[in-house]
């Protein structure tokens, strides 16, 4: 610790600025924001666009996303009749073990097989298939510890799932010694578990159908609170008691409620495709109200966030948009973002293009739109939100995953 302590202060002294790296350990990043910490990146992709460092071949042929923690990448990829998590050495590339488990049923439409976010926490890993079955595997080994069929225990369902289904698309959501998960079953919309032992805590939320997003926790009227999706409403749940405080009816074409809410004090921030849009709830006691909703932001499915106050996010029409979640104001529009995503890093935006794969890195910035360069680094539907760790950049398309260098 001495010999860091004083390599930091020589770095400092003369005058070199200190980059601190950051994992991404579950889906939307170290906070569960869509923002990392990190800084000292390469800005500059005109001139430097990032370097790829190497690549691997995906058999899923989805939208699975990746983490990345303790020196390892991990995805859940699809073989045979087999989903496969994979542990990859993120200084090489190469797996460090995979762990199986059946799949055998055919793959819905173009979307693959599970499409969700491998979960890291104290050495653990946590992933969700697209039927509910949770698995809690050793991060180190990729040994299980223990496993739940959450669909089948509480009886989930989607509304419509019998004309069609795309699964279950929620990444376990961990809080303390708790991992949360909404398998929409009869009063199980949410279930809270030991995320060591697998045991139930509490089935709670009410009777909500499950929805496509992942779990927002927050202080809401100073009360801790888990907000989520479900098929045709928002919900805020109490996170003690798993018992159900307020409901918002949203409902959207196909029920694809996908995008995780944002919450803003007292407020939370909801947005869907299918020209449904954008709305700000405001939230008290037992009632959730709507302050405004418009059609500017239309997230299809990836998660939009919040940066100095404003949102930014990607929706159809294939636009990046920026507005203020006060008033809903439109700040500004960008056209040719199709289907795609953004995180945040360093003052700058990463945002890819779903349909063409480019990858754009943008100021954020409310007056203005400000491109800073941007590069092709797989091409081809790219739908899954890229992930920075490290100082590397994580993009996927249907066959490949591919590091690179942002320093």
């Amino acid at each position: 610790m001495r010999k860091l302590v004083s390599r930091l202060l020589a770095l400092s002294f003369f005058g070199l600025s200190v980059a601190w790296a950051s994992d991404w350990p579950r889906f939307l990043g170290p906070n569960a924001d869509g923002t990392s910490p990190e800084t000292g990146i390469n800005k500059d992709w005109k001139a430097k666009p990032p370097k790829e460092l190497w690549r691997i071949t995906l058999g899923d042929d989805g939208y699975a996303g990746p983490s990345v923690a303790a020196g390892k990448l991990y995805i859940v990829d699809h073989k045979g009749a087999e989903d496969v998590v994979r542990a990859v050495d993120v200084a090489t590339g190469k797996d460090v073990w995979t762990f199986a488990y059946p799949d055998k049923v055919k793959k819905v439409y173009t979307y693959g097989f599970a499409v969700a976010t491998p979960t890291y926490d104290n050495g653990k890993l946590y992933t969700a298939s697209r039927f509910a079955v949770l698995h809690c595997l050793d991060a180190e080994k990729g040994t299980k510890l223990w496993s739940r069929d959450l669909k089948k225990e509480f009886k989930g369902k989607r509304r419509n799932e019998s004309k069609f289904d795309w699964g279950y698309a929620e990444s376990p959501r961990i809080d303390g010694d708790r991992l949360i998960f909404c398998p929409g079953g009869p009063g199980a919309a949410m279930v809270v578990l030991d995320k060591n032992s697998g045991m139930d805590i509490w089935r709670g939320g009410g009777d909500d159908q499950a929805g496509y997003g992942s779990t927002a926790i927050g202080m809401i009227g100073g009360k801790k609170q888990y907000v989520s999706f479900g098929g045709v409403g928002l919900f805020g749940v109490d996170a003690e008691k798993g018992e159900l405080l307020w409901r918002y009816q949203w409902e959207t074409e196909w029920d694809v409620n996908t995008a995780t809410p944002i919450i803003i004090g007292d407020t939370v921030f909801i947005s869907s495709g299918y020209a449904h849009g954008c709305a700000l709830l405001s939230i008290a006691g037992n009632k959730a109200e709507k302050v405004w909703q418009n059609q500017y932001l239309q997230e299809h499915f990836s998660t939009p966030l919040l940066s100095g106050g404003y949102i930014y996010g990607v929706g159809d029409p294939n636009k990046l948009i920026c507005l203020d979640p006060k008033t809903g104001k439109l700040m500004w529009s960008q056209a040719g973002f199709g289907k795609g995503s953004v995180i945040a890093l360093d003052e700058v935006l990463i945002t890819l293009n779903g349909g063409t794969g480019d990858v754009a890195m943008v100021k954020i910035d409310p007056e203005k739109y400000q491109e800073l360069g941007r590069f092709k680094p797989l091409g081809g539907e790219s739908w899954t939100a890229p992930i920075v760790a490290d100082g590397k950049l994580y993009v996927r398309n249907h066959t490949a995953l591919v590091c690179l260098d942002l320093r």
